[in-house]
Parts: C-alpha cells; structure tokens; sequence
C-alpha cells in the first residue's frame, strides 16, 4: 500500500521527521528561515495528499479550490487565519493547529515583555552598550512596577488564563473580558470579568491575547487607547491586526499611554525603519511567543501525528474544522 504523499512547506529537524518516514511519504522544503515560494507551494498542494505548513503560508480560496487531492492541512500554530476554513470544509479538507503544547512557553515570553517594558530592560541594556552608563542618579532608567498593580487581559483563553496566573504570583489585580465568562478561572485567580471599555479604564496593564477576528480587527484603536490610563502599557501577544499600529504610535508619541511590548504587528516581518522602533517605550520582538526548542518540537510532532492519525482512519488530535 503506498503512504500517503505529505509535504512539509519549512526544514524541519531530519531526528524529528524520522520516525514519521515510516507511515507517510515526506517531501520538505530545503530552507529553514526562507518561507516556501508560492509557485512551490502551489505545485506541492496540487499533489500532496496533506500539508505541514506554517503560519505565514497563506492557503486561500484561490490556492485551496484548485488542490484536487489534497485532504488535510496541518498548521503549526495555536492560530490559522492564514488558511480559509470555511473554503477548505466546503472541500473537505480536515484543519488542524497546535493548541495546549505552546501555552505555557508563550505565556512566559508574554508576561517577560510586560516586565521587560515596565523595568526598561531593553533600554536599560542599551545604555550600557553605548557607554552611556555615569554617576548614579535618584531616577536613572526607572520605570513602574509590575506587582500590586492591574492588568487586564483581553482574551481569557488558554494563554490568556496562564498569563493570569504569572500575574497572581505577582499580586496583580486581574481583570478579563471574553466572549463569555470564564467562572472557574475567576474562582481559581480571583479574576473579575470586565466589559471591555471597564478594562482599559481600570488596567495598568492591558494585554491583548485574543484570537484575530472580524470583531477583534483593529478593535485596539485610538479610541481604545484614549480611553487607557495614561501610566499604562499596551502588551500584544496575539495577533499584530488587532492592533492599528498608527494609532498605537499616535497615543505612544503624544504620552496618551506610557509604553507597549509588542511580539506580533500587522505586516511581519517588520523592518529597523518600522515607526514603532524610534520610541523609547515600545519593546519589539519578531514574533518569538513560542520560540523554545522544546516547544517547537512539540509542535512539530503534534502536527506530524495529526497527520498520521487521519491517514489511519482516526479524527486527529487537534481538529479546527
């Protein structure tokens, strides 16, 4: 019986794809840190049985409608705008992602970039490289604190509630707003459930872990920002288009918030001209949330066993659609 034809669209570690040799028929894109090019990646989804893809592999309508065999696309992220569900269901084409094994790794990174805009750490270590460091001084590089203080976590999912518990080993006051409630983790972390304008009024802290959506697009915008307090810093960890970065640099530069950290933006990746760059108060990071080595495999093989449970007759693991 012939394996099914998998391609893989990034170069993933040979000790990890070993084992799934044995139970699919594995092509792979030669580079690590070049995405696949959209001819290849038409041409492999033309004949491909399933796909291994990556965040930045866009499968739209156009690209989908035109796969004849191929059967499933597993991505190798919590989140998947960048494939159109509803056009790979109309095919029947299975979606899965990689929920649960990166919450923890991501939840860490986010609240290090809460600390790190709070205590100026990036500025900090700047100052030393560029010889600037002198006699000390009563508010040389200070910044504000993290604990006793109120963060407001838009988005209560499973980062979202591991986020919440970092904060509560730091005395944090918690506040949420999400599609619903979420009671046991308001039992769990004393969190309270806020509409979305009572959390930025309230927050020192407001930190964007929801999902991109119609609803989420952009819904961090001026008016958002106006109504933060404005000793307050802006965390996105999520997603880059649930932000208007314009809008966010407005209400930075004209000191309507204190600071942001910000690992996702709208066009990735960004460059060193990226307006945001020029201030002081805005720590950036290339979209590093789960960037461990022990998560990254995990997702790896999370994606690898989606694909070999469905061509074995069984649901995967981690099924979208």
């Amino acid at each position: 019986m012939n394996k099914p034809y998998v391609y893989i669209t990034r170069l993933l570690p040979e000790e990890i794809v070993k084992p799934y040799r044995n139970h699919l028929n594995i092509g792979m894109w030669e580079k690590e840190e070049e995405p696949v090019s959209k001819e290849k990646l038409e041409e492999e989804s033309q004949k491909a049985d399933g796909l291994l893809t990556m965040l930045t592999d866009l499968m739209d309508e156009g690209l989908l409608k035109n796969t004849d065999g191929l059967k499933i696309i597993a991505n190798m992220a919590v989140g998947y705008d960048n494939i159109d569900v509803d056009t790979a269901s109309k095919f029947e084409i299975k979606v899965t992602n990689t929920p649960d094994v990166l919450t923890d790794t991501t939840a860490d990174l986010t609240f290090g970039l809460l600390m790190a805009a709070a205590r100026r750490i990036i500025e900090a270590n700047q100052y030393i490289k560029d010889d600037r460091w002198g006699p000390w001084s009563p508010l040389l590089l200070a910044g504000t604190d993290v604990h006793h203080k109120t963060i407001g976590i838009f988005g209560m999912g499973r980062i979202g509630e591991a986020v919440a518990r970092r904060a509560s080993g730091f005395d944090m006051d918690i506040l949420y707003h999400n599609r619903s409630r979420k009671k046991e983790t308001e039992d769990e972390l004393g969190a309270e459930f806020v509409e979305f304008e009572e959390l930025l009024k309230k927050s020192d802290y407001v930190v964007c872990m929801a999902p991109l959506t119609d609803e989420t697009h952009h819904i961090f915008d001026r008016d958002a920002f106006n109504k933060m307090k404005k000793e307050a810093i802006f965390i996105n960890a999520s997603r880059g288009a649930t932000m208007n970065e314009e809008d966010l640099y407005t209400a930075l530069e004209a000191g309507e918030i204190a600071g942001a950290g910000l690992d996702v933006f709208e066009q990735e990746p960004i460059g060193k001209n990226h307006p945001l760059l020029e201030l002081n108060q805005v720590v950036c990071l290339p979209h590093i949330g789960s960037a461990t080595v022990e998560t990254r495999h995990k997702m790896m093989r999370l994606c690898l066993d989606n694909l070999v449970k469905y061509f074995e007759g069984e649901e995967p693991l981690t099924s979208v659609n």
